[in-house]
């Protein structure tokens, strides 16, 4: 699936660092392992989780942004040149930016320093999950692997709940949807091929 997919926690642990040479640089975690979201979805409602080790692929072969508030012309870092550092621990996934010496780099310093910012959104592609649907009013979805596009300092990094975009992309009904017509293809398979099997009893 290729469906960039946005998500966000709220940290007050966002911690911001300024070098006797200038640099700042801005800290925290974009995701909590096994942190279960808030209720989302639309057609059937969910909480989410991440794995530990869900970007461990993506880290060593992708190249990801920083960006301010997921606005891809807002370029605040980047994993290819160093400026933006992210590395899965025992916690989640921690990240470390070199904000640049630029308007839009000194007004996130300035807006994450006073507290206007304080959290962290951040961008993927799903690429293996797990549905724990025991409960069917506690359906869990967790992401045991993905590929991480971008993280954002953001004002609101909430998970989308009933907006317009939840009702195109919703993990849950896709899921159910694929886990269908897979059973379908499945009955298909096996009625042609008892069909077949009646056919050469009759010659």
């Amino acid at each position: 699936m290729d469906k960039t997919e946005t998500r966000g926690i709220v940290t007050e642990q966002m911690e911001i660092r300024e070098t006797d040479g200038g640099n700042r640089t801005i800290s925290g975690y974009a995701v909590k392992w096994e942190m279960k979201s808030v209720t989302m979805g639309y057609w059937k409602r969910f909480k989410e989780q991440f794995k530990r080790g869900a970007f461990s692929d993506s880290l060593t072969s992708d190249d990801q942004l920083a960006l301010w508030s997921h606005d891809t012309s807002q370029v605040l870092g980047r994993t290819k040149n160093g400026t933006l550092r992210l590395i899965e621990d025992e916690i989640g996934l921690r990240f470390e930016l070199d904000l640049p010496n630029t308007t839009l780099g000194n007004d996130a310093y300035e807006t994450i320093k006073r507290g206007d910012v304080d959290g962290v959104s951040f961008g993927f592609q799903m690429q293996k999950q797990e549905w724990d649907e025991a409960d069917p009013d506690n359906i869990v979805r967790s992401i045991t692997q993905a590929k991480l596009v971008e993280i954002s300092p953001v004002a609101f990094p909430a998970y989308p709940d009933s907006q317009v975009s939840a009702r195109s992309h919703d993990p849950y009904k896709l899921f159910v949807d694929e886990r269908e017509q897979k059973d379908k293809l499945s009955l298909l398979t096996e009625q042609r091929e008892r069909e077949l099997q009646l056919l050469k009893l009759k010659f």
